[in-house]
Formats: C-alpha cells, structure tokens, sequence
C-alpha cells in the first residue's frame, strides 16, 4: 500500500472507544432519533467528546457507515469529493468506480454535476440499507466551493443516504433553512455536557470508583460537564490520597486544562516519553517508522503504543494502530512548549519529516514540513516534483495552495513553477495573466542556466519536462485566443524546433495548436487534417478529456466548411467512445454542446433543447469555460425560437458571466456578439449599436476571419438602422473572403444577409439571386435557423423565391421545393405557433393549451425529473417550476405528476 493510500484508510476508519470511554446511551438514542430528518449536525467547542460519539453511535447502530476524517488538506474540492466517494465506495462498493471519471482530469469547474450524480447513484438503489455518511471536524474546511457542493447536498439528500456532520463552530451551510422545514437534528454542547452520573462513570473508570459523590458533583460543576476536563481532572486524581484537596483546586477553564496539561501530565512523565511527545508534536499524524526518523531513535511503535496505554490523548487512526494522531488541545500545547524550549530544534524534526514524506510520496506533508524548516527552495522542488500528479488528480486548488505558501521571489526565480501557473491561467480563461508569468518563466530559465544543473522533476515526457518549449507553446496559445494566427503559427513552430523524443504530450499540444491557427487563418481543409490526426493521438493514448478538447475544435472546423453531417458525426463519436455510462464524466458536455449547435442549426430545436441541457450541465463542471458560455448562448437561441424572450435573456446574460477573457477573439467566443444580436431580434436597436460602437467596429474596416463574428453583427446592426448601403459594402468585403477559403457556412450566412441588404435598397433581382445561391448551398446539409432567425424580412423574401421558382425564373428553378417550403414554416413558427397550439389543444378536449415552457417542464416530468433538477435544467427559479407544473396539471386536469403525464400521453402530447 502507498503512503497516500495508507493515509486515506486512516481518513475512512472509524475510531475506537479509547480507555475509560464511558457510553452515553442518552446522546446515542437523541441521534438515532435525529435520522429521522435525514440529517444531524453536532456541533461544539474542542473537547466535549464528539468525534467519540458519533464512533460509538456508528459502531452500536449496525448500518454501513461511511466516515471521514476531514483535515486542512481536504479544503481542495476534488479531493475532498474523491475521499467521500472512497467513504461511500466503503459501505457500497461500487460507488468510487462509477463515479470517478466525473472528478477529472480535467478538474470540474463546479461540482453540482457529481454531487447530482451521486445523489442519482445512491436513489437508485431503493432496495439497499441506508448508509450512514460522518464528516467529523467539518471545522477545518473553509473552502467556498466545498461547502457550496455539501449545500446542494444536504438540499437534495436522496432516500439512501443519512448525513452527519460534526464542527466545532456552525458550518456555512443553509442551516436555518433545512431547521425551519424540519428536516434538521441538533446536538449542541449543552446537550453534550457529561451529566453527574456520567461524569462519576468517567472518573471512575480512570481514577477509580472510590471517589466520593461530592467530589464528583464538584469536578462535574466546575468542568461544566466538558468532557476533556473530567479526563484530565481523572487522570490527575490517579493515586492521589487528597481527593478534596485536589477537587477545591481544579478549574474546568481551556486555559486551566492547558496549563495542568503541561505542569501535571507533560512535566511528569518520565523524560524519556516527555521528549518523545515534544519531538513528535511537530506530525499531524504519526507512525512508528515516521517517529523513528523524526526523533533519530529506534522503538517509536512500541513507545506509541505505551502513550495509548497510559491515556495520554493518543488518538489511533486504523485497527492495527499503524497511525496515530495527538489530541488536538494536547497537540497545540507540545507545540507550544517544544517552541518554548528548544526553538533551534523544530526546523531539524520538520526537515526530517519532510524527507521521509517525500520518500513516502507524501506530497503534501512533505511540502508543509519542508516550509516549516523555513527551507523555501526545497519546497519549491518538492511543489515541482508533485505538480504533475496534483494536475492527473484534477488537484488545482492544492496546488495553488502550495504555491501561495512560497515567497513570490522563489516563484519568479523556478521557471517551472511559472510554466505551471501559465497553464493553469490558460486553462481557467486568465489570459491577462499569462504573458507575465511566461516572462517570469524566461527570465528564471535563463538565469538558470549560469547556476549548476538540478535533478530533473517530473515525469519524463510531462507538460512541464521542457522548459522552453513550453514557454514557446504557450506564448502560441495566448496569439491564437487573440486571435493573432501568424504570431501562434511562429510560436508554435519554435516550441517544435525545441522538442525532444520525449516530449511526446507537448508535441500534441503544439500539433493541436498548430491546427487551430489554421483554422483561424482559414485554411480549414489543413485544419481540419492536423486536428483529424491529433485527436487519433489523444485516442490512442486514452486521454478522453483531451480528446473531446480536440473534438471542439474539430467539429468547429467542420462546420465552418459547411458539413453539418461530418461535425455530427465528430460529437457522436465522441460520446459513442467515452461508452454508455451512468454518469457521464464533465468534459462530455463538450460533445453535447456541439451537438446542440448543429441541431439548433437544422430546426431539431427539442433535441437541441435535450443536448444543451446536458451539455451545460456537465460544462459546469469544467476550468476550461469556452463550451459553457457556447452552451448557454444556444440554449439562449433555442429560447428564442421558442418565443420566451425572457429566459432567452437570462441565458445569454449568464453566458456573459462565464470566465472568459475579453482578450479572446470573436471566432472563439462569440457570446459578446451573440447577445448583441439576441438585444436586436427583441428590438433593441440602440443597445446592439451601442455594442457594435464600443466594440470599435466599422463598415469601412478590413475584417479578418478571426473578428467575423462581430462584423456580422454589425451588418445586421446597419440593416435594422436602414442603412442598406454600408452594410452591402462590409458584407461584399466579408463574402470574397469567405468564398476564397471555401468557409461554405458562413457564405451561406453573408448571402442571406446580402439577399436582405439588396432587397432593402430595392433590387430584388439581386436579392433572389443572393438568396437562391444561399438556399443551395444550406439544402444538402440541412440548414435551416440561418434563414429562420433573420425573421419576418426573410420570409418575405423566400415567399418571393417559391413563387419564382414556380414561374421556373432562373436561378430559382433548381430549388428543391420541399426544402424551400420547410424553410417557409420555420420562418412562420413563432407566429403561428400560438394559433396552431390552440387548434390542437381543441381537438384534444384542452380548454387551454400548453405553452413552450410548459411542454418543456411537462417532458421532463414524464423523464421522472423532480422540481429541483426541472429547475437546474431549465436554468430558472424553484418556485417558477412550481408554477409551471400547477399550471401543467390545471390545463390537463390531473391531480398529480403521475396522472399528468398518462393523460399526456393519451392525448399525444408527448412519446
């Protein structure tokens, strides 16, 4: 077994009765009957015997139980996730393997999605014995995002999981919520104090049953039942004879405890054990052959075991007592005291312990040691050493940790670290950040180079092996999200001269990016080949995420050559190849987004509406933000289509919200330009010039491909003011680049502009023409929104076309009419869609009929979706799902969900 391995068992055990524990059936019954609420919170100050407690209760109860030991380290939110699913895989094995792939890499963006998996996981599973999850010492976590996922947690707790949690302070969770619908237990200290006659079972079982009644009314009054006062006050009375004595002068105060603590059980050990306790003070968590090291002495097992024995608030952490940990107040004080005495002595036990940690693979804890040795460089190594399993693990947030502990001038000075903070900046849309920290990376390995060579870190072959290529790739990256293809081009080719036999995954990056600056270049056939033959390699290597990276972009190429089917099939893929999962992992949403763009593209707004969903989902979850805000940017579309302006707006608003870099060009995020035309089909015509303004666009401009996006808006932006003129003159510009790179989607998309343009200045021969060019181009692959979402001014248009072609007038005759008549009824589809709802909601015997987003709230209700997630998919309120489904079951005459959906049914409303 490793070291982290060994040290995650001891996070899983639960803890045994330690000598004169004294149970408390009262407290056992109070949380028993607090399950009944689903969830318990114990709550109180260090010492009142909590964690003791609930180990009791848990043992005595006879349900499987899931435990975890929380420490500081667990405020990294993917590993706090993967030791609760470990936990849970514990009780009911099989849970850790199904829900893994859902904590990355890459590292999720927002942990909902698992938590929603782990809630589906652990529902459907009615059959099974309820587990029983123990967070003990909540306290140490003060990670935002960690209590945010335990909120949603504990707001949607399925049928077969019980939690509970104990903290030493109120944790950061909607307590008062969950207190005020009842469905919340709570031990507090009053409740945990020891009464008298636990208190007398306390102190007789440690000191002996002939203390007197009075004796043990006192103790019990003054300690105020604390539960780590009477130990002491039980361990100080062994083989005293002046009982009463001893009782007059004992106070129950923390201040007094640590005081006796040190005057009455440190100081009177033999010296032997007391140096031992002092020098081990230093472990958070300690083991025979640890101790061995840190002391320079052999028998630390033997010594461990004797501490126990004699009740000196050792801790075991595993059955076999292979782990052990101090009593936190104990803890503190051997710290204080080792301080006080031998100051020049704690930085040698920390240097020792840090060795042994590495040795051990113990990343973390050799970190922290070697800091505490006041040794900044050895820590940076060691942060080097373990950059690339904290990055496999998705582990960011402990990586940032570590590098916040360093010096800022031991960061600037280790090329490496800045490489890594590069990445990071990169991934998380922090484009600003990144040319500083490469400069950093420069100037560190230059000057690394006038010093004697350090062992290489890191894995051969790993992203951060060769220094300047990865200077030089990312450098590429920063030009090609702005937009800059020739400046990522000569980047990229310099990272490749710098590339050596064993850099094989940054080869696939450079190869990748290579890709991608073709395809801002326009050369997409070209793009289309090196992101074909990077997306084999990262097949053939098994790593999905990265796959599904490529396919992103892929598919985007594809599209832009105008083969709808080809990107279809690329997103496809991508999902047939991660296999029929439960729970999908998160950068799956990737390849649900990208097919949600190319059915909205085709009208298939329902299937559309199903892979955003899920898409946006899953996307939340991701550091890399491109696909979300894609995501949501067509869910907005979609919503539009349907005629809800509303939810249209909120959608393309919280698209706007995603953590992405203005910095980043159009072509690869276009929801600036996609909400201003989203403010103009709602008419808002000034707040759509506003933007294009401040966007600094002109129609006197030479557009490149990269900005396209934003000069379409524009074009659109000109028609809406009547200003046919200006916007022919941009999109002719446009249309002659597009046609010269064979960009077939976005000449179909200039020509219907154009077509729009000539028929506003009155030439409607060129308008039909225009037009009919485009309508032949979009027939063969099924476009259909790029003519639909232009509105009433197109169907006009194509009204005119059909009855062109039907005079067989060239260039109309050609047109297939079935095409051409399906494009009429999407351009007709908001305004007829009320009247023709009504009709059918007639011959059904409706009084009313459904709207949009009723049909939509009464789909997921027959898919078994609760309010909750209704809520989460539709990106709207709680209580709005409320209303709609009153609204549903009013309009169908069902008394309940059930009753509903077989009524639907019935009259063919839904499948």
């Amino acid at each position: 077994m490793s070291g982290q391995d060994a040290l995650l068992a001891t996070k899983l055990h639960v803890p045994r009765p330690q000598p004169g524990f004294v149970p408390r059936p009262r407290l056992v019954q109070a949380l028993s009957q607090g399950l009944a609420r689903g969830r318990v919170l114990i709550c109180a100050p260090a010492g009142f015997g909590k964690t003791s407690l609930l180990a009791d209760w848990a043992r005595r109860d006879g349900q499987p139980v899931a435990w975890l030991g929380l420490d500081a380290g667990d405020n990294d939110p993917v590993r706090f996730w993967r030791y609760v699913v470990a936990a849970l895989d514990q009780a009911q094995p099989g849970i850790a393997e199904r829900l893994a792939p859902l904590l990355g890499p890459p590292a999720p963006r927002s942990f909902e999605g698992l938590v929603t998996a782990l809630i589906n996981e652990l529902a459907a599973q009615p059959g099974r014995d309820e587990v029983l999850l123990v967070l003990d010492d909540y306290h140490l976590v003060d990670a935002g995002p960690v209590h945010e996922s335990v909120a949603f947690l504990l707001e949607n707790l399925p049928p077969g999981l019980l939690l509970v949690i104990a903290s030493r302070a109120d944790p950061p969770l909607p307590l008062a919520r969950l207190r005020a619908r009842g469905q919340l237990a709570e031990l507090r200290a009053a409740q945990l104090r020891f009464t008298t006659e636990e208190a007398a079972a306390l102190l007789g079982a440690t000191a002996g049953p002939v203390l007197p009644d009075t004796a043990v009314v006192a103790l019990t009054a003054r300690t105020e039942g604390w539960a780590a006062g009477l130990q002491l006050a039980a361990l100080l009375l062994r083989g005293r004879t002046d009982t009463a004595g001893f009782v007059a002068a004992f106070s129950g105060s923390h201040r007094f405890v640590l005081d006796y603590l040190a005057d009455e059980v440190l100081d009177g050990q033999p010296g032997q054990v007391r140096t031992f306790l002092l020098e081990t003070s230093v472990l958070e968590r300690l083991s025979g052959e640890l101790c061995d090291v840190v002391t320079g002495r052999s028998g630390s097992q033997a010594m461990l075991c004797h501490i126990e024995r004699a009740g000196l608030f050792l801790v075991p952490l595993d059955e076999i007592r292979g782990w052990w940990r101090y009593h936190h107040l104990f803890a503190d004080l051997l710290r204080a005291r080792l301080e006080q005495e031998q100051p020049g002595r704690v930085q040698e036990l920390h240097r020792a312990a840090a060795a042994w940690s590495d040795e051990h693979d113990l990343g973390d804890d050799a970190v922290r040691h070697a800091l505490a040795a006041g040794d900044a460089a050895w820590a940076a190594r060691l942060v080097e050493r373990y950059v690339g399993t904290l990055l496999r693990r998705s582990e960011g947030v402990t990586l940032r940790r570590w590098l916040s502990t360093l010096p800022a001038e031991v960061l600037r000075a280790r090329p490496r670290l800045c490489l890594a903070q590069g990445f990071n900046a990169v991934v998380s849309g922090q484009v600003e950040a990144v040319e500083p920290l490469l400069d950093d990376a420069e100037r560190a390995f230059a000057a690394a180079g006038r010093q004697p060579p350090e062992p290489p870190v890191g894995p051969p072959g790993g992203v951060l092996a060769n220094i300047p290529a990865g200077i030089a790739f990312l450098r590429a990256e920063l030009a090609r999200l702005r937009g800059d293809a020739a400046r990522a081009v000569d980047w990229d080719r310099q990272a490749r001269a710098q590339l050596g036999e064993s850099d094989y995954f940054l080869r696939t990056l450079v190869r990748a990016n290579l890709a991608g600056a073709d395809w801002l270049r326009g050369q997409l056939g070209q793009a289309e080949g090196g992101l074909a033959e990077a997306l084999a390699e990262r097949r053939a290597a098994g790593e999905g995420y990265l796959a599904t990276r490529v396919c992103h972009d892929l598919g985007q190429v594809q599209r832009a050559q105008g083969n709808l089917d080809a990107a279809l099939a690329t997103y496809r893929q991508a999902l047939e190849t991660a296999g029929e999962v439960a729970s999908q992992p998160p950068h799956l949403g990737i390849a649900h987004v990208g097919l949600a763009e190319v059915l909205y593209e085709r009208d298939e707004l329902a299937a559309a509406l199903d892979h955003v969903t899920r898409g946006v989902t899953l996307c939340r979850q991701l550091a890399f933000t491109p696909p979300l805000a894609a995501g949501l940017a067509i869910l907005a579309r979609i919503r539009q289509a349907h005629g809800d302006e509303a939810a249209a707006l909120a959608a393309m608003g919280e698209a706007g919200r995603v953590e992405l870099s203005p910095q980043v060009v159009a072509l690869l995020n276009p929801v600036p330009a996609q909400r201003a035309r989203l403010l103009l089909a709602q008419g808002d015509v000034s707040a759509a010039s506003q933007w294009a303004k401040e966007a600094g666009l002109s129609p006197e401009d030479e557009p490149d491909y990269p900005r396209e996006p934003a000069y379409l808006l524009l074009a659109r932006v000109l028609l809406a003011q009547d200003r046919p003129g200006p916007a022919l003159t941009l999109l002719q510009r446009l249309l002659a680049s597009a046609a010269s790179q064979g960009r077939i989607r976005d000449v179909i998309e200039i020509q219907a502009l154009r077509a729009l343009a000539l028929a506003a200045r009155g030439d409607h021969g060129g308008a039909l023409g225009a037009l009919a060019e485009a309508v032949t181009l979009a027939c063969p692959q099924g476009y259909v929104r790029v003519f639909a979402d232009e509105g009433a001014p197109m169907r006009a248009l194509l009204t005119r076309l059909g009855a062109a072609r039907q005079d067989q007038r060239a260039p109309a005759r050609d047109i297939d009419p079935g095409y051409l008549a399906g494009l009429l009824r999407a351009c007709g589809q908001a305004a007829g869609a009320p009247s023709s709802r009504r009709a059918a909601a007639a011959l059904a015997g409706m009084a009313e009929p459904l709207t949009d987003r009723e049909a939509e709230v009464l789909r997921l209700l027959a898919a078994g979706r609760s309010n909750q997630r209704i809520a989460h998919e539709l990106v709207v309120a709680l209580d709005t799902v409320k209303k709609h489904v009153t609204h549903v079951l009013g309009k169908l005459g069902a008394a309940n969900r059930t009753e509903a959906v077989a009524r639907a049914r019935q009259l063919g409303l839904i499948p």
